[in-house]
């Protein structure tokens, strides 16, 4: 199993700290809803039969797909008190929920339609975010979608008592510079005191001629 200062953080306590923070309330899912209604339009006419997503959390981002289409939704999550609340919620099988990482997906060569990640990439050490990156695009089959923190040049942030837990770039870029198959389909900000969701910037690929 891929361990990193990271992911033990995530696996442990910290992580247990952070799933106890997030709350499945009317209001948070109507509005992670409908910023999951703009950021999939760019599918429309070729709307993923599948979808996985890497570091799911409680799944307020499944949750919320669910009400919109009909894939069939898969996780990874490297945190047992999220995945237990996963299960417990019956917001996907059991079979579609890994305990596994970014850093090496459970699942075959272009095997789901969609790959996103939705502040996750942004949890993930710069030396590592090339792995989780590789893998993201050879799971998906066609469409891959990053929702991250922005900055223009690398930077890492404090987060809550740690230096080595936050780290922002410009995520979007970094994939269209590392895979020359990919094209940006959609773009947007995500405001958060319009949105409701934290101030992100996502970019929806296609893989070319796919």
């Amino acid at each position: 199993m891929t361990k990193t200062n990271q992911l033990d953080a995530w696996r442990g306590e910290f992580g247990d700290r952070y799933v106890d923070r997030n709350e499945t309330l009317t209001d948070v899912l109507r509005m992670r809803t409908r910023m999951w209604a703009e950021l999939l339009k760019g599918t429309y006419g070729a709307e993923p039969e599948s979808i996985l997503e890497v570091g799911c959390n409680i799944g307020l981002n499944l949750r919320s797909i669910n009400r919109l289409c009909g894939a069939a939704l898969h996780a990874v999550e490297p945190n047992a008190k999220a995945r237990e609340r996963l299960l417990q919620d019956k917001v996907i099988p059991a079979a579609n929920l890994h305990d596994a990482t970014g850093q090496s997906l459970p699942f075959g060569d272009g095997s789901m339609d969609m790959v996103f990640s939705a502040g996750v990439l942004i949890h993930v050490h710069p030396d590592d975010l090339g792995a989780v990156a590789d893998e993201m695009h050879r799971v998906s089959g066609r469409w891959l979608l990053v929702a991250e923190y922005f900055s223009a040049k690398p930077e890492s942030i404090p987060y809550r008592g740690r230096d080595d837990l936050l780290f922002k770039r410009d995520f979007g870029g970094f994939f269209l510079d590392r895979f020359n198959d990919l094209e940006v389909v959609d773009d947007g900000f995500l405001w958060q005191r319009s949105s409701g969701i934290d101030d992100m910037t996502w970019v929806l690929f296609r893989k070319k001629n796919r």
